[in-house]
């Protein structure tokens, strides 16, 4: 498990499958990237390790690949036995816990779900009504910016300069 594997394979694996509109698809990666921008701006107090347990939770889509949330419950438990399982992996291959505390990983979630609302309304063609019927309406103290989807180069680039600054201040 190397972090530039990670980095490639999640900039390449889109969101929404596929499904989004502007110049370039919109990627795991970059969405990983807000959602640890969006988690520092909700919880700046926490110990930074927290940050990049946020940039890497979805991290086992760079193997896997991003299955959108109805499909993963048809195939029961199967899919999240194997996400879980090189979650874990991961965690402890960049010295975070295998698992984290439940009160990180439901901040965690949160951002995510509220990024997931922002990312139907900018990215999938979602009205907010629409969106708000299958995603609650986030409430985050960060303001929200309209999400454009960058290149897989870029998003890539990005991601490893995140990580490597998180690294620094963990370290």
């Amino acid at each position: 498990i190397e972090i530039e594997d990670i980095a490639l394979g999640l900039s390449r694996v889109t969101r929404w499958n596929g499904q989004t509109t502007g110049k370039y698809p919109y990627s795991v990666a970059q969405h990983s990237l807000l959602v640890e921008e969006l988690f520092n701006i909700e919880y700046p107090e926490l110990d930074k390790k927290w940050n990049l347990a946020a940039l890497l939770h979805d991290a086992p889509e760079y193997v896997i690949g991003d299955l959108i949330t109805p499909f993963k419950y048809a195939l029961n438990n199967s899919y999240r036995f194997v996400e879980d399982n090189l979650m874990k992996a991961i965690y402890i291959r960049f010295g975070l816990p295998a698992l984290l505390p439940k009160n990180i990983e439901a901040k965690i979630k949160k951002i995510d779900k509220a990024l997931a609302w922002f990312e139907a309304i900018d990215l999938a063609g979602y009205k907010e009504k629409e969106a708000s019927q299958i995603i609650k309406k986030p409430n985050l103290n960060a303001k929200h910016n309209v999400i454009i989807a960058l290149s897989a180069n870029d998003v890539e680039k990005k991601f490893l300069k995140r990580f490597q600054e998180i690294i620094l201040k963990i370290s």
